[in-house]
């Protein structure tokens, strides 16, 4: 476990605790098993962002506030210059850089997320969350899977979809792969 990954597990459970919610109440709601949810909050395996921003919806409270532990408190505008957005780095296929981590009260999530080539036969994971998501790559070519359908981008192109289907994105070309993605 790194210690990125436990300092978030350690905040979802004291927002847990804190709500007096059991574990297997809170499975039930987000529509997990318990066995799953336990070991998101032990930190013993990775959590999807959809899976934090369901939570950072339950609560009631910014997705950056249980990434970071600090509140955001911007709310005319908020700059966040190449390469300062908020580490997301949490899954070992993507990077996540949160470009609004500091604005109280978004509508949506923005992420500039990197994905590197994987070696050839290495397992895809997929993942699922409520809402909707907007993709635009803007570096190197990618594979975006949803629900079995191969949908493939180049630098430009984009894709707006159900983010509630199973996904997964690929860098093709064996080059990174870096897209825009904002989640609704």
């Amino acid at each position: 476990m790194t210690e990125r990954i436990g300092q978030i597990a350690e905040r979802i459970k004291e927002l847990r605790e804190i709500s007096s919610i059991s574990p297997e109440t809170l499975a039930k709601e987000i529509n997990i098993s318990k066995d799953l949810y336990l070991q998101y909050e032990s930190g013993s395996v990775d959590m999807p962002v959809g899976f934090l921003l369901e939570l950072a919806h339950k609560y009631n409270i910014e997705l950056s506030a249980i990434l970071s532990g600090d509140n955001p408190h911007l709310h005319m505008y908020c700059i966040v210059r190449k390469g300062d957005g908020l580490k997301v780095d949490r899954r070992k296929q993507y990077t996540y850089e949160n470009l609004a981590g500091h604005f109280i009260g978004k509508k949506a999530e923005p992420f500039m997320v990197t994905v590197d080539p994987a070696p050839e036969n290495t397992p895809i994971e997929f993942n699922s969350h409520p809402g909707q998501e907007f993709n635009c790559v803007v570096q190197g070519t990618l594979k975006i899977i949803i629900e079995g359908h191969d949908i493939i981008l180049n630098e430009g192109d984009s894709l707006y979809f159900n983010s509630g289907y199973n996904h997964a994105m690929q860098a093709l070309q064996n080059k990174q792969a870096k897209f825009l993605a904002i989640i609704l």
